[in-house]
């Protein structure tokens, strides 16, 4: 009997780890509003804010998995990260940064580079947080392996549901200047074949 109870714990535990370790893709609940800064940088910018086109899920392999980090890395060392509320008086701004940048400039840079190389619009989406009682913005890239996340506090590129962030919305596949309210995570489900 103790070695069936010990086989089973060893299987759900084995479970829990598979799962820690599959994907996640984040659930929409419909529409919100975008951060206000948004629509003058999409009136300036509207290429950088289009979320149109190509596919909306990337197959992620090796050298692509590879490419996300490298240019998370790149930028994340290259860009300064200054906030807007240290310059008093100045309203959030969302740019391109060039030296310096706040979180959403960052991940904006990001989006820029991506795309640079070939990846489309439809699957690099920035996304709103909360993160010790702050907004954050990052870059989620939706792939075939999870919606996965570039961000400025760290290297790494990591499944969203890992993250320590409260996720509040994300813009819309096919239509950037739509957000959409982010809902719980959903588990990548695939085929024998992988599909």
């Amino acid at each position: 009997m103790k070695r069936y109870a010990a086989l089973i714990a060893f299987s759900l535990s084995f479970a829990r780890i598979l799962a820690a370790q599959a994907g996640t893709t984040m659930e929409t609940k419909g529409t919100v509003f975008a951060p206000p800064a948004f629509y003058s940088f999409c009136s300036r910018e509207p290429g950088l804010c289009s979320t149109f086109g190509g596919k909306k899920v990337v197959a992620l392999r090796s050298e692509l998995s590879s490419e996300l980090k490298q240019v998370n890395r790149s930028v994340n060392s290259r860009i300064k990260e200054v906030s807007d509320r240290a310059f008093v008086g100045k309203d959030d701004d969302w740019r391109v940064p060039t030296v310096s940048g706040d979180c959403e400039d960052i991940a904006i840079l990001k989006k820029l580079e991506l795309m640079r190389r070939g990846w489309p619009a439809s699957a690099l989406l920035l996304t709103v947080a909360r993160y010790r009682g702050q907004g954050h913005t990052v870059l989620t890239v939706r792939t075939n392996e999870g919606d996965l996340v570039l961000d400025n506090l760290t290297n790494s590129v990591r499944d969203w549901s890992s993250t320590p962030y409260s996720y509040f919305a994300r813009q819309a596949q096919g239509n950037g200047k739509r957000w959409e309210q982010i809902g719980a995570a959903k588990p990548i489900r695939t085929t024998a074949a992988g599909d």
